[in-house]
């Protein structure tokens, strides 16, 4: 006759929340080492049919270099600390955003500055650059 293995509750009980509490403290010390972003927003312009809001801002994750960026959100939401700017420029400015006559979203570039990023358009807008 064969006999049937089982394992008491207390084994299995600690078969699973060994691991899991291995891989939570894992995280937790992890996440403890990376550096929270954080936003700071310089300027706001709602769009004409006030479908989104142009905002210029800077993102810092620890010690970063100085940065303004540009990007569409929502009227009136806040700018995700993982937001993807349509613009990106390694230097402090004042971008002197606005949207013209024609819906279109005017930007301007310091001189100089080493830019990152620079899309010709975003969520269908398109963006000059002045």
């Amino acid at each position: 006759m064969a006999r049937s293995s089982t394992m008491s509750p207390a084994i299995l009980l600690a078969l699973t929340l060994g691991p899991a509490l291995a891989i939570g403290m894992t995280l937790w010390f992890v996440n403890d080492l990376l550096p929270e972003c954080v936003v700071t927003e310089h300027q706001r312009v709602t769009a004409p049919d006030g479908e989104f809001d142009l905002v210029t801002f800077s993102r810092a994750c620890g010690p970063t270099e100085p940065n303004i960026q540009a990007v569409l959100v929502p009227p009136g939401e806040e700018v995700p600390f993982d937001a993807a700017s349509f613009l990106s420029i390694g230097a402090e400015a004042d971008l002197q955003p606005r949207w013209d006559g024609y819906g279109n979203v005017e930007l301007t570039l310091p001189q100089g500055a080493e830019i990152l990023r620079q899309d010709p358009s975003v969520a269908g807008v398109e963006v000059i650059y002045r």
